[in-house]
């Protein structure tokens, strides 16, 4: 279950069925994005493709020696481009793809449209979705609920999305969901009339166990977009916005221009590939032998080229040391960058502080170092608010609750009130009453001794202690413990195995460190498979755009004194 491979192999066959020969590949803004993620510009030049061309671009010329290869979003509004294209063909012969289902009727106003006979092909190809990782896919949809209630567009979108990827990864799974969210029975159901209405399509070899896929609601576990992340693709996202694999650092002092915006992709960066998922400790170790590396391999300036075979040996190295150049330059300007904010912004005891309210439960102690903290001019109003918001979630009903206080020391720290409102947003969209599981107390006996252990032998990191909600989701649905109660099946079956590939979709957004999780469990759980996919992938920043997009704007600071004092009386 790759979904990057899965989309790279579609985009492939587009260009192989299409022949030999000179070809556009004619996309729209998603699908764009789609196979932007899954190829760079230059391999997809090593396969006779020399123009890539946005179906809405009206200054198109015309050009009846290329063959155009249209890969696009079956919607109406392509489908209208569509037509008027075909009625004025500016190229020679067109291969149509759709990266979802697409109508009969939408079929046949093409074939009407096709008067010179220019259409060779109209096909499905399912990569109607953004292949982040191996593992993870998004659909960049930010703000698809609202309130408690689905936006129907977005729903529509999340429903065809999810399908695809079914589609493109040939499964056609048994479904649960989590009951406390409406949104998530919503979606479950729409992707089950989808699996009834297109029965044929979704008719792929039996598997002894069924796949399963389960849909899930952010708002069960609003801790863990909030915290900084300490491993390198969450990081980066988290500091510096990963949008489509590419990074801006426009921002960053004294950059170079070529360094303004740099693409991270595991796919053709091997450094990124191998360090993705460990820890910033080891990074600044990696980089420096990465540099030691280029440094040995540079070439020599007093390099005498005296024959022809040493000026050959020269020019079939230097593409290498040119890639492996880019590399070192881009990967140390990101590194430093991150080291740079870490102690601009005084992260390290900043996420000390967030790690102890996500998971320990000492609520003097944790207030004091809020307090402490928000007293510190070099904590920023963002990490200040982020860390008041953490409090609000897990203390919202402690007796001695003293959210007011805090919502004070913001103020007089210059807190924006756009800010200060937040705070009161995130309990309304996360808090104790919506959340349809306690994320803060262990559930069982072992879980209580396993947390003991842990207290009494210190843990290993402090900055990466947290596990998210999903972490224990996962361990018990694999382990066939999860609940049906929680997480009822779609329709009368279930499954009687313990489960073998799962897809897990969040709606309202995964996180990278979500994604860290299952790649984790995908490693070290033998036989069972997992993707993980999200309407987007967040860090804090977006996922408060999120809750903002939502409705749930908040309170005033002074509202949410009374219902801080109001919950310390329950």
């Amino acid at each position: 279950m790759n979904v990057v491979f899965a989309v790279k192999q579609y985009v492939s066959k587009m260009i192989e069925d299409s022949g030999p020969g000179m070809k556009v590949l004619l996309m729209d803004k998603e699908t764009t994005s789609i196979v932007s993620m899954v190829y760079t510009q230059s391999e997809i030049l090593q396969k006779e493709v020399y123009l890539f061309e946005r179906l809405d671009s009206l200054n198109r010329e015309t050009m009846k020696h290329l063959k155009a290869i249209c890969f696009l979003r079956p919607t109406k509004e392509n489908v209208e481009y569509l037509i008027q294209e075909l009625r004025r063909p500016k190229y020679s012969i067109y291969y149509i793809y759709f990266s979802n289902v697409i109508s009969k009727s939408d079929v046949k106003s093409l074939a009407e449209a096709d008067e010179q006979e220019v259409v060779a092909e109209v096909q499905e190809f399912y990569g109607d979705y953004i292949a982040v990782n191996p593992h993870v896919f998004s659909l960049n949809l930010l703000g698809c609920c609202q309130g408690r209630s689905w936006d129907l567009a977005q729903l529509s979108r999340t429903a065809q999305g999810l399908t695809a990827l079914l589609l493109s990864l040939k499964k056609c799974p048994m479904i649960r969901y989590q009951l406390s969210s409406e949104p998530a029975k919503r979606l479950a159901e729409c992707v089950k009339q989808v699996i009834t209405k297109e029965y044929e399509l979704f008719d792929f070899r039996r598997t002894e166990v069924p796949p399963l896929l389960l849909i899930l609601d952010r708002s069960d576990d609003a801790i863990t977009p909030l915290l900084n992340q300490w491993t390198y693709q969450a990081m980066v996202h988290e500091l510096l916005g990963i949008n489509n694999n590419r990074i801006d650092l426009s921002r960053v002092p004294g950059i170079s221009k070529d360094l303004r915006e740099v693409v991270l992709s595991a796919e053709n960066d091997e450094f990124y590939a191998n360090n993705m998922y460990l820890n910033f400790a080891e990074i600044g170790t990696n980089i420096k032998n990465l540099m030691e590396d280029f440094q040995r391999r540079k070439p020599k300036e007093q390099q005498k080229l005296e024959s022809i075979a040493d000026m050959k040996a020269f020019v079939e190295n230097y593409p290498q040391f040119k890639k492996m150049s880019g590399t070192v330059s881009k990967h140390v300007t990101v590194v430093g960058e991150l080291s740079r904010l870490a102690s601009e912004r005084n992260l390290l005891e900043v996420s000390e502080v967030e790690q102890e309210l996500a998971c320990q439960n000492d609520h003097s102690s944790a207030h004091q170092n809020v307090r402490r903290l928000l007293q510190n001019p070099k904590v920023t109003e963002f990490d200040a608010t982020r860390l008041v918001m953490l409090y609000a979630l897990h203390y919202e009903r402690h007796s001695s609750n003293s959210l007011p206080g805090l919502m004070m020391d913001l103020k007089n720290k210059g807190v924006s009130e756009k800010y200060r409102k937040l705070v009161s947003a995130v309990v309304e969209y996360g808090g104790k009453q919506v959340r349809g599981s306690d994320l803060f107390s262990p559930k069982d006996a072992v879980a209580i001794t396993k947390q003991f252990l842990k207290g009494l032998k210190g843990v290993e990191n402090v900055y990466t202690q947290h596990q998210p909600f999903l972490h224990e989701t996962l361990d018990q649905l694999i382990k066939g413990k999860l609940k049906d109660g929680q997480y009822p099946y779609l329709g009368p079956s279930t499954l009687r195995d313990r489960p073998q590939d799962i897809i897990v979709f969040i709606i309202g957004g995964a996180t990278y460190e979500e994604a860290l999780t299952v790649y984790n469990l995908n490693r070290t759980t033998p036989g069972v498979r997992i993707v993980l996919g999200g309407t987007t992938i967040h860090n804090t920043k977006s996922f408060l755009e999120e809750i903002s997009a939502s409705g749930f704007r908040g309170r005033g600071a002074e509202s949410s004194q009374v219902t801080a004092r109001a919950s310390s009386r329950r």
